[in-house]
């Protein structure tokens, strides 16, 4: 790497890192704020509401970083602008190719960020947050949506309403279907702990079984599940798939994808995060025909409207072609890579026009 090479890629790492840490300042204050009606819940004191507002910083900053990229790279790459600084780099002869594989490289870079906080910073963190808000709050809390998890282990269908932590769960229901795809049992717990060997220890259990023409139930009790479906299984199907590692997804694809189930939703958050990180690169490259075009002498501020509306745009349009896949029941793979495919063309188009 020239001398060139890392100016350039040190201008743009820095604005990054510098409108990251502004964001991520006022993203914490929002989630401290969002705390506050918790606050004196059990335990939960205002410490406890800071320790959560900071635990939850990587979860934001793999959120952002799309958005941060562009904002950084249009303030970082402005700035070289309007010092004349890229017209002496320009008039040496080195084209708009050689300053977007530079670019390129600070994306590329920004893109190990990104993995790295969304597969290995963010979740934990994240599910520690969560766990120590629980605790404190002295409650089960549900860690996913309000609808539960749904999973299914061969003629057991099971729904399970919260988790508490990594073993104990909250209400699960528990459908028995015969062969045929009849059901023949419905069964119902107050609350289920996970044990060794797939085992669940169901407690205040009650059940209905269906036989011919009668109905027999039976009274609350403990019963013992024997199941292939673990804690740890179903603490991921609990989970918000937005909130999941890549490999959680694609775990749970295959799973239900072996139970011919439905894994839209997974599947488009699995292929919407490879297709979001991609379009961290592209991001960067968009700066490029904005600092050398009509936008060579504009100050930081139109700079920075400009990235938050394109970035604001970016994130609403995933969140559009997240509803209508799941609601409309299309191809989840070809939606999630709309938007960053969008942005690609957009970039290549525009750095071609670029002189």
């Amino acid at each position: 790497m020239s001398v060139l090479d890392r100016y350039i890629v040190r201008a743009i790492l820095g604005t990054v890192l510098l409108v990251m840490a502004v964001l991520l300042v006022l993203g914490a204050l929002f989630v401290f704020i969002d705390q506050q009606d918790d606050i004196g819940v059990g335990h939960y004191t205002a410490l406890g509401a800071l320790w959560y507002s900071l635990l939850n910083l990587p979860q934001q900053a793999y959120e952002l970083l799309p958005i941060t990229a562009l904002i950084g790279s249009l303030l970082g790459l402005g700035a070289l602008a309007r010092g004349s600084e890229l017209t002496v780099i320009r008039a040496t002869g080195i084209s708009i190719a050689r300053l977007a594989s530079i670019a390129l490289l600070a994306g590329l870079l920004l893109v190990l960020f990104e993995v790295l906080l969304g597969e290995f910073l963010a979740p934990p963190l994240q599910a520690t947050a969560r766990a120590q808000k629980a605790f404190s709050k002295l409650n089960n809390v549900s860690f996913g949506g309000g609808g539960g998890a749904w999973v299914r282990d061969g003629d057991l269908i099971l729904n399970v309403a919260g988790q508490s932590s990594a073993r104990q769960f909250g209400s699960m229901q528990i459908f028995e279907l015969s062969p045929q795809h009849r059901l023949i049992a419905l069964g119902h717990a107050a609350h289920a702990a996970a044990e060794a060997r797939g085992r669940w220890l169901l407690s205040d259990y009650r059940e209905s079984r269906f036989e011919q023409d009668d109905v027999t139930t039976r009274p609350p009790g403990q019963r013992v599940l024997e199941s292939n479906v673990s804690a740890g299984f179903l603490g991921l199907a609990v989970e918000d798939p937005k909130q999941l590692t890549g490999r959680a997804l694609w775990r749970l694809i295959k799973y239900f994808q072996s139970n011919s189930l439905d894994a839209r939703e997974y599947v488009f958050a699995f292929w919407s995060r490879i297709s979001r990180t991609v379009g961290v690169m592209f991001a960067v490259l968009l700066a490029i025909p904005f600092v050398l075009g009509s936008m060579r002498s504009a100050g930081a501020g139109t700079r920075m409207m400009l990235g938050l509306l394109i970035g604001i745009g970016f994130f609403l349009m995933q969140r559009l072609i997240e509803s209508g896949t799941v609601v409309f029941q299309l191809n989840p793979v070809l939606l999630a890579w709309i938007p960053t495919t969008l942005l690609a063309l957009v970039t290549f188009v525009l750095l071609a026009r670029t002189h």
